[in-house]
């Protein structure tokens, strides 16, 4: 009788601890990107989710409305609601129900965006070793704003898609600001003393990783299809393979509702400039079906010039080229022309400043749409043969071009042996007449069409044009 109740009273004990097991794991946890600090898009539908272990209902309440959301957890543990966010504004706070109890502290209400790319947008405030960013001191001397908040991506590559990244979100200042993205930070600084609004960036970012890195692989094969078994652009490391990057560092944010995304990248891709354009389309596409919020707006950055190796340096401009094509094949679009910031034999040049404020531009101007700004320097639009001289035309010069006084030296004429020679230049009206005394009857125009130049011609509100040629030989 005594063995038969020490028994009953260790099996009590047993099922009492295991009910406390469970109950100590039936708990909701959230993303790492939710959290203390974080900036939520203002007047959205804001995707919200997480993870459970227990049945129970999972209970969200906003601090700005006193709103209550309920969800469960479907049979993996995944639920999700969607928040409706007021105008910029906060800090404000979110409490998250199940078993436990989280609380989310300061969080704000803005504008959020995602910069991403290989090293020029990777490359920090503080620079690399040996390497500077121009002026990175007085940049981190005027970071301290609560109003800018900073998330930096942990790297990670997976071969199947993550749910969740290493990071937490920072209030600007010089301690955050010195290790994240140095064209990043500035552009959402810039965003956020134009706007005047809270404002988040997300920088996931892996320098040396080719364009296909960030793209599914399944969709990379569909659009390289036989031509993916030559591509040099892939080498054989783990951040260069074929959906690493995306699987690892682009699928778990992809819900966090953003305003739209600025890229940097394409040095790894210059051995292969005819594949970039339909590759850039497919990312951006993939991006934008999988956030399923519409055509945010993608901002990318023309490759800088530098003078690369005499094997890689022809396809260089092919590969800037592409780029340019960009906006007149994608919705919701645009480029910041990097030619006249570029160092003759550093890929990483130090002015980062220069970069973000023609992204900054382009986002005011297309995505905000703040009248007073130019975004877009002269575009080549076409050329007329007089004589034995070009007139070259350009658009998005409603005041006309200016070389600040400057002569005008690389523009070079083909005829119809197809080689280039070089050629004299002047503005006229808002022209540029092109001459050559070794070409006298043209047929084809190229203006800093090689991998090292610096650019020259600029609308007079001081936006260069890019490299460009009228022929595609």
């Amino acid at each position: 009788m005594e063995n038969n109740v020490k028994i009953l009273k260790h099996t009590v004990a047993l099922c009492f601890l295991m009910v406390l097991v469970n109950l100590a794991k039936a708990e909701v946890k959230l993303p790492a990107f939710f959290a203390d600090n974080m900036v939520l898009q203002q007047q959205s539908k804001v995707k919200f989710w997480g993870f459970a272990s227990g049945k129970k209902e999972i209970t969200v309440k906003t601090s700005w409305d006193n709103q209550t959301y309920k969800a469960k957890a479907d049979t993996a543990g995944n639920w999700q609601v969607f928040l409706a966010t007021p105008s910029a504004g906060g800090p404000y706070q979110i409490s998250i129900v199940q078993e436990n109890k989280i609380q989310l502290q300061n969080i704000l209400i803005g504008e959020v965006w995602i910069c991403s790319g290989q090293s020029n947008m990777d490359m920090p405030v503080q620079g690399y070793d040996n390497l500077p960013i121009l002026n990175s001191n007085d940049i981190l001397l005027a970071s301290p704003n609560p109003s800018l908040r900073l998330f930096h991506v942990e790297r990670q590559y997976a071969s199947t898609a993550k749910k969740d990244v290493k990071g937490s979100w920072q209030q600007a200042d010089a301690s955050s600001v010195r290790s994240f993205s140095a064209v990043g930070y500035q552009f959402a600084s810039i965003l956020q003393k134009y706007l005047g609004v809270p404002v988040g960036i997300i920088q996931t970012t892996w320098g040396g990783s080719p364009i296909e890195a960030w793209i599914e692989k399944s969709t990379v094969q569909s659009v390289l299809k036989e031509r993916l078994a030559t591509n040099r652009s892939i080498r054989n490391t783990v951040h260069q393979t074929p959906g690493n990057l995306f699987n690892g560092m682009v699928t778990p944010l992809i819900g966090y509702h953003i305003a739209g995304v600025i890229w940097y990248q394409g040095e790894q891709n210059r051995f292969e400039p005819d594949n970039y354009l339909s590759l850039q389309l497919a990312m951006v596409n993939l991006w934008r079906n999988r956030w399923n919020i519409g055509d945010w707006p993608f901002y990318l950055v023309q490759l800088a010039p530098m003078h690369y190796s005499k094997q890689d340096a022809p396809t260089v401009p092919l590969l800037k080229e592409a780029q340019l094509k960009l906006v007149d094949t994608l919705v919701n679009s645009g480029v910041a022309i990097a030619i006249d910031a570029g160092e003759e034999y550093n890929i990483h040049p130090s002015n980062k400043t220069i970069i973000a404020k023609r992204l900054a531009y382009l986002a005011l101007v297309k995505t905000y749409k703040k009248d007073g700004l130019a975004s877009e320097g002269p575009k080549y639009n076409g050329m007329l043969v007089r004589n034995d001289t070009v007139h070259v035309k350009f658009s998005k010069i409603p005041l006309g071009i200016t070389s600040y006084g400057k002569k005008i030296t690389q523009f070079e004429l083909a005829g119809a042996d197809k080689v280039f020679y070089p050629a004299s230049a002047s503005i006229r009206n808002k022209e540029v007449v092109v001459f050559s005394k070794d070409v006298k009857n043209p047929i084809a125009v190229r203006y800093a069409f090689s991998d090292w130049c610096i650019g020259e011609l600029y609308s007079t509100e001081g936006l260069p044009a890019s490299s460009f040629r009228s022929d595609n030989w």
